[in-house]
């Protein structure tokens, strides 16, 4: 049951003695001190904001000073932005911060910035004296739909994308969209590949919406209220699923839409020529193709959700891969089960199915068939 206040509108993430609110309305940011209190941590307590340059600039300072005011004693680390940064040593940056501002198990800490930051972060909180507090605070459209809220943190491996990490659920999410409007056009559209995907898997509504608008490449095209419609509608998709499976024992995973292939393309790319959202949205087209490969969807649909991503202005191609990195990659997808790939596949808009008997050449094809050739 969604609640609202007159300032913000709450999504509760049923969890039992875990549960939390996700939180959303513009200013938020500067009522997180006060959101925090609400939650039942007590004037004093030791914080330490996470955040990276590009975030810190505008609105570190808004942070700690609604911390301040709430009587929290706060430090911040800004630490390099970018999906390359997600590693361990990075991890272990934190914990120093941690150990030097005398965090205890009473304190917390407080992801300000994207999903890179808000994973390490949540990471970090998850290891630190086995487990402290963890507020997320995304600041990016992909972010504040689907990356903060759930638990999964982590960092990446060399050889495949958050294959260290632990499930670990925040204790509150903020969600300000104006923190939106400093959020460069290629990151909103990386973004919107998350919403597309909820559209996908569970709520034609959302889709339909989205294929109502013109545009979905900026913010301006996407105006105010249709926005409003996504953050809630996505993080209600989001908070329903994870409230029914936390850990991804089955219905959690349809949430991978689009991630098994993207991540291919992510891995074997670096971390550094695709957003992580782009990469999903090649996923995505992929993963469409495949379905309409094994008779699961239309044509029609198919080409629905190709025409969605193209209007978000995200990529439908992966580059030049070899085959034999691709199948390797994928054999080493933490999602595998006994040897068996399980892969996320639409059977119309708003619906999808768990696939573990896909052979593995035909999802390798699918990917390849979205590399352009070459002339």
């Amino acid at each position: 049951m969604i609640e609202t206040s007159p300032a913000l509108t709450t999504v509760p993430v049923e969890l039992g003695a875990k549960a939390y609110p996700v939180r959303i309305g513009p200013g938020a940011l500067d009522q997180l001190g006060e959101e925090i209190l609400a939650r039942g941590f007590a004037r004093g307590v030791r914080v330490l904001v996470v955040s990276n340059p590009d975030v810190d600039g505008p609105y570190g300072d808004r942070v700690l000073r609604s911390l301040e005011r709430a009587g929290f004693r706060s430090e911040r680390l800004v630490l390099e932005a970018g999906e390359d940064q997600k590693t361990l040593t990075t991890v272990s940056r934190i914990h120093q911060a941690a150990y030097d501002h005398q965090l205890e198990r009473g304190s917390l800490i407080v992801a300000l910035g994207g999903g890179v930051v808000g994973d390490m972060a949540g990471f970090a909180a998850a290891t630190w004296l086995r487990g402290i507090a963890v507020v997320q605070v995304p600041t990016t459209l992909l972010a504040m739909v689907d990356a903060a809220i759930g638990g999964k943190t982590g960092v990446n491996h060399p050889g495949g994308k958050n294959l260290i990490g632990a499930f670990h659920q925040p204790s509150l999410v903020l969600v300000d969209p104006s923190t939106l409007t400093t959020l460069p056009p290629r990151e909103l559209q990386a973004g919107m590949a998350e919403v597309i995907k909820y559209g996908v898997i569970a709520d034609a509504v959302l889709f339909d919406a989205l294929e109502r608008q013109e545009s979905l490449a900026s913010l301006e095209a996407v105006g105010p209220a249709l926005l409003a419609q996504i953050l809630r509608r996505s993080a209600t998709a989001k908070a329903r699923v994870v409230a029914a499976d936390e850990r991804e024992g089955s219905l959690r995973a349809i949430l991978n839409y689009g991630h098994t292939l993207g991540h291919v393309v992510e891995t074997l790319t670096g971390y550094r020529r695709f957003l992580h959202g782009e990469a999903v949205a090649i996923g995505m087209v992929a993963a469409g193709l495949l379905s309409r490969e094994l008779g699961l969807w239309s044509a029609a649909e198919e080409e629905r959700q190709r025409q969605l991503i193209a209007r978000a202005g995200l990529p439908l191609a992966a580059p030049p891969l070899e085959p034999d990195a691709v199948r390797e990659c994928l054999l080493r997808d933490k999602k595998v089960r006994d040897g068996r790939v399980r892969f996320v596949l639409p059977t119309q808009i708003g619906a999808v199915e768990l696939r573990d008997d896909v052979p593995l050449a035909m999802a390798q094809a699918a990917l390849m068939q979205t590399i352009p050739a070459r002339s």
